[in-house]
């Protein structure tokens, strides 16, 4: 046996052998795969983010735009660096012609997820074997293992991360904040590996930095740098002193890199700070986006607070508070604010072992209510897209979705009541028996969020698909454009450009032209305005479509087309036509 290390500060935990009983790894690799997988077949790229940036992907992979200026019809990415459209590029052009080009940039991307929540695992069992993170020996013996309790208390980490609502969506898109997240929780690992791992930890920083810089966040990677400076001087632990220098380099690394993109003409040091619109609206954000994380890292704070300068508190706390700074700058971006959610989880999974029973109990009905209603209203949707019964609820689907059409698949359906057959397995297990396990009281919260998820991604994947995917708009405004015209769209989002072009196979151009120039080049013009706004009127150009983008409350895609020849339009250019820009925001 191992001798345990005391450490100077007591802690407050005291946790027995019988508690760190291992959490089976099959059915923790299960409950991965049922996270990851589902949202990665079956479905086109959905509006907003996901879209535009497989669009720069996709114009990469395609040859159209260079790879050192991804751009669709001449617009550059907003923000997200270079590097994430060099990743879903590279895999498009790798595994074409023999998948979709949009599964394949989705490939990478599903990658990183997995990544980072093996990332969250071993960070937490990194930290949770440091001296200061070990439990209290008992008086009359059997306390936890060191290993064995860094195993339970990761456990319970990644359930956190799982059970994160914040992540669900965000999480499996192809956008360059999945990338930005990986890199976050990678130099997290860096610090908690350290001892143990002090290569690995350095290698991890050095790359973990650069790449948060090359993929749009040079600021955040500039401050991550000096939140692994503070840590290192604030360590008791020599094979700090010596990490320090990595971390100064690896930071000095990510300037340079973020420093080069500027002189590039790209998206480097960016700055996108916004004031929050108001002080409720940040905090209904922050409530359920980390939850069940934040309350449970509150928790760990106040339990753990006289070893608040120890690294397995003050590591992710600092990430943490980074991520919400982030996020607040920019205007309570829900975005930015996914850097606190590894953190957070570390934070949470050292609450289970002076979690109450009674608080554990709460969160566990809690998650059998709220979850089982969840899944009983989604079968509930499925049934009235199958049938019409309920007649109501179907009569709201059409009213949201105009013109969907259910589409069966026997896959989905045997998957989702796999799903929901385990679920009720797991909901039987959790409250039939009195176990001992500190990641008890996640497996709910987690087991529900993949269950929600895998019957979205099932059973709803084609009204989902029908409602956030730009195909059915471009199927409808075919017809009255042809596939000989450069199709203009002036201050159009970079989605519906991608649309036009990856659905409709068009020649698109999305920068502000011209009045001459638009006149000249442009075969068809696309104008969008907001719902209900009647569609402004151009001299010499025809109003020959206009189009809702789902339902009667959405916004309006306008198809114009040129009345007279170009000589005649030269001559008859008005002050309107200047100011399409400006009108098609």
């Amino acid at each position: 046996m191992t001798p345990r290390p005391q450490a100077s500060v007591i802690s407050p935990a005291l946790v027995t052998q019988k508690a760190v009983q291992r959490l089976p790894r099959w059915a923790l690799l299960l409950l991965c795969v049922a996270y990851v997988l589902p949202g990665l077949l079956g479905r086109d790229p959905w509006k907003n983010e996901d879209i535009a940036s497989f669009g720069h992907m996709w114009s990469i992979a395609l040859g159209q735009s260079p790879w050192l200026h991804p751009n669709v019809g001449g617009i550059l990415p907003s923000s997200g660096g270079i590097l994430p459209y060099w990743l879903g590029g590279a895999f498009i052009s790798l595994l074409s012609p023999w998948l979709d080009p949009a599964l394949a940039a989705r490939i990478p991307f599903a990658m990183l997820l997995s990544a980072i929540l093996a990332l969250t695992w071993y960070t937490t069992y990194e930290l949770a074997l440091t001296e200061s993170a070990q439990p209290l020996p008992l008086a009359f013996g059997g306390e936890a293992q060191p290993k064995d309790y860094a195993r339970a208390v990761a456990d319970g980490a990644l359930l956190a991360l799982i059970a994160s609502l914040g992540l669900l969506q965000l999480g499996h898109e192809t956008t360059p904040e999945l990338l930005q997240l990986a890199s976050s929780t990678l130099f997290l690992f860096s610090l908690a590996a350290v001892q143990r791992r002090p290569v690995l930890a350095r290698w991890a920083a050095m790359l973990a930095l650069p790449i948060l810089a090359a993929s749009g966040s040079p600021s955040i990677a500039t401050m991550l740098g000096a939140a692994g400076v503070i840590v290192c001087l604030r360590s008791r632990d020599e094979v700090m002193d010596v990490h320090i220098r990595w971390v100064l380099l690896a930071t000095v690394l990510s300037l340079a890199v973020a420093t080069a993109l500027s002189n590039w003409g790209l998206s480097g040091w960016a700055w996108r700070i916004a004031p929050p619109t108001s002080a409720k609206d940040c905090l209904q954000l922050l409530v359920w986006f980390t939850w069940p994380t934040l309350p449970l890292a509150g928790l760990t704070i106040w339990h753990w607070r006289r070893q608040a300068t120890r690294r397995h508190i003050a590591t992710p706390l600092l990430v943490a508070l980074i991520g919400l700074g982030a996020s607040l700058a920019m205007g309570a971006n829900e975005r930015a604010l996914l850097t606190v959610l590894p953190p957070l989880a570390v934070l949470s999974a050292f609450s289970l072992p002076v979690l109450q029973r009674s608080l554990g109990a709460a969160l566990d009905w809690f998650s059998v209510m709220f979850f089982t209603l969840c899944a009983t209203g989604i079968w509930l949707y499925y049934v009235a897209m199958q049938s019409g019964v309920p007649v109501r609820i179907a009569t709201n689907i059409l009213k949201l979705v105009p013109g969907f059409q259910f589409q069966f698949s026997w896959i989905a359906l045997i998957s989702a009541i796999l799903g929901t057959i385990t679920w009720l397995g797991l909901v039987r297990w959790r409250t039939a028996r009195q176990t001992h396990a500190l990641w008890k009281s996640l497996v709910l919260p987690a087991g529900g969020v993949a269950l929600c998820w895998l019957l979205f991604m099932t059973l709803w994947l084609p009204l989902l698909d029908q409602a956030r995917s730009y195909r059915f708009l471009v199927s409808r405004i075919a017809p009255h454009i042809s596939a000989a015209d450069l199709v203009c769209a002036p201050a159009a989002p970079v989605g519906l450009l991608t649309a036009l072009e990856y659905f409709g196979h068009y020649r698109v151009n999305g920068q502000a032209l011209s009045a001459a120039a638009r006149t000249t080049l442009c075969g068809t013009l696309v104008v969008r305005i907001p719902a209900h706004d009647d569609a402004p009127r151009f001299r010499g150009w025809l109003k020959v479509a206009q189009y809702n983008q789902r339902s009667h409350n959405s916004e309006q895609i306008v198809i114009y087309k040129q009345k007279t020849s170009t000589a005649d339009l030269i001559n008859q250019l008005t002050p309107a036509e200047h100011a399409l820009p400006a009108l098609s925001k």
